[in-house]
């Protein structure tokens, strides 16, 4: 796909320019220059309009193609499903609803409803209504807090916000709905405490204890955590950490909700990122690689415990959960998640993704070694951070403007790349790299030596 692409396109990019309000981004520097249309992608590659081949290390830039691009299974599946049926209401069932939904709790034992919705921020509005309900059957209003953690993101909506963790994501939406509290981080390198390893573990997740009791145990309902911080910086929990929370939830009588629309279908080298970490979680919820993001989907999965909360008690005709997401009946979503989960098991991609990333996480662990501006290289399976800062000693964070030089830098080499875009005050200096299931060794080596270059050149 070399050059120009036919004049067709040009009338596409300028449509774009005069029509699309993007996701993300300052629409200022249109005015003067041309949106990114991206016109074509097959397996770790994607196409943009001038004809420019890119390896995509962030899967589909949001961390969501997992199997990559051009799998015409998926597409013909969906295709079929759409002819038989597109859409009926969620108050009924439909085939694939009913096979992805067996197919899908299968691989997280002890969970067993799935509630289908259309967005990660939706399934966790879902989620969060949940806790709600169950506070005012169940304890008489008074289990209705929410806690959440600092770094963490559970979506664009106004009650996520409020559970969100990354103030400038936050910021200029308020007021935000009440009954949400914000717990400490767990990053390491970052730490609080003069602690490491598993006491640092231990003392991060003693820290939520401590807010529980502040708060009062008898008004906390549910505590929602990424089971790896995605947005926040890519923070995988330190040793201790997990096994304590849990403890915690149980102690407290909390539900424990685990966000996993990022770590979710196999991000980790697991189905997913809680498993990584022998928690039992009460609710879990998902959505960018149930699919590989070749249809809308996403899920609210409890445990039967949850579910039966709901049952309908004949004295009071609002006992059940109600609720409805329109979208979520859309046929198209479960139909490409069967095919989605199928590709994951017949190619191997779970150990695929054990073993490659840790080979990124190695090879980025090199650039360490050779730029005096990366201060810390983390992560889990094929989802990576590396954490640039200007002083090793002192672990001040390169400026975000700097941090953006790197990713421009690797783009000018065809390779896309992310970084904490305007989340954390004064801390948006980690790159982020997520790329499909699918990743080779050669993709790798392509992706860390394009990050090696652009370092050179924005630090020289």
């Amino acid at each position: 796909m070399d050059g120009r692409l036919s004049n067709d396109i040009e009338k596409v990019v300028e449509a774009d320019r005069a029509h699309v309000w993007h996701h993300l981004i300052q629409h200022k520097p249109f005015e003067t220059g041309e949106p990114r249309v991206i016109v074509e992608g097959r397996g770790m590659r994607v196409w943009d309009q001038t004809g420019k081949e890119h390896i995509d290390a962030v899967s589909g830039g949001v961390w969501t193609v997992n199997v990559g691009y051009g799998r015409e299974r998926i597409a013909n599946a969906v295709r079929d499903q759409l002819v038989q049926l597109n859409y009926f209401a969620g108050a009924a069932g439909s085939v694939p609803g009913a096979l992805f939904a067996e197919k899908l709790t299968s691989k997280m034992p002890g969970l067993s409803r799935v509630y289908y919705t259309n967005s990660g921020s939706e399934a966790n509005e879902k989620a969060f209504k949940m806790v709600r309900q169950i506070a005012e059957k169940h304890h008489g209003g008074r289990k209705h807090k929410i806690l959440y953690r600092e770094r963490d993101y559970h979506g664009t909506t106004i009650t996520c916000l409020s559970a969100g963790g990354q103030d400038e994501r936050n910021a200029q939406y308020g007021p935000f709905t009440p009954g949400f509290v914000r717990v400490p981080h767990c990053l390491e390198y970052r730490a609080q405490w003069d602690l490491s390893g598993e006491d640092y573990g231990r003392a991060a997740a003693d820290a939520i204890e401590e807010v529980i009791l502040a708060e009062g145990p008898d008004t906390v309902g549910a505590l929602c955590l990424e089971p790896v911080t995605a947005g926040g910086g890519v923070i995988p929990p330190p040793p201790g950490y997990w096994p304590r929370v849990q403890e915690i939830c149980r102690k407290y009588d909390i539900l424990l909700h685990i966000d996993e629309v990022v770590c979710g279908v196999g991000r980790t080298g697991t189905w997913f990122g809680y498993q990584q970490y022998g928690v039992e979680p009460d609710i879990v919820t998902m959505a960018k690689g149930v699919a590989s993001g070749y249809a809308a989907i996403a899920c609210c999965v409890t445990t039967e415990a949850v579910f039966e909360m709901f049952k309908e008690d004949a004295t009071d005709p609002l006992d059940y959960f109600r609720d409805i997401s329109t979208f979520g009946g859309c046929t198209a979503g479960p139909a490409a998640a069967l095919e989605n989960m199928a590709i994951i098991e017949e190619e191997g991609l779970l150990d695929n993704t054990t073993e490659m990333g840790a080979y990124m996480l190695d090879r980025l662990g090199e650039l360490k070694e050779r730029h005096a501006v990366v201060g810390d290289v983390r992560g889990k399976g094929l989802f990576l951070g590396v954490e640039l800062v200007a002083d090793r000693a002192s672990k001040d964070p390169v400026d975000e403007t700097q941090a953006q030089a790197v990713v421009g830098e690797c783009n000018k080499q065809g390779v896309i790349i992310g970084m904490t875009n305007r989340s954390i005050p004064g801390f948006n200096n980690t790159l982020c790299y997520s790329p499909a299931l699918i990743a080779t060794r050669d993709d790798i080596d392509r992706i860390v030596e394009a990050t090696d270059m652009a370092l050179t050149r924005v630090f020289a």
